[in-house]
């Protein structure tokens, strides 16, 4: 099972599954596509939009632990 830390690439994460998506959406991170959002870790776009990373992590984590049952 596939598992995201903060330092994990964003683009990283959308690549293990397209329904992580809405996560980064719902904090306000609505370029998605751009390459230096993208590129960013996790850890760096909470810290842009003000997002407890831990909590992002954990609820990315929970998600992508209910796709591969």
């Amino acid at each position: 099972m596939a598992r995201v830390t903060k330092d994990t690439i964003i683009l990283d994460v959308l690549k293990l599954d397209a329904g992580t998506a809405p996560f980064f959406l719902n904090i306000g991170m609505h370029c998605l596509g751009c390459p230096s959002a993208s590129g960013e870790s996790i850890e760096q776009a909470c810290a842009v939009h003000g997002v407890n990373c831990d909590e992002l992590v954990d609820a990315i984590n929970q998600y992508l632990e209910t796709i591969g049952k």
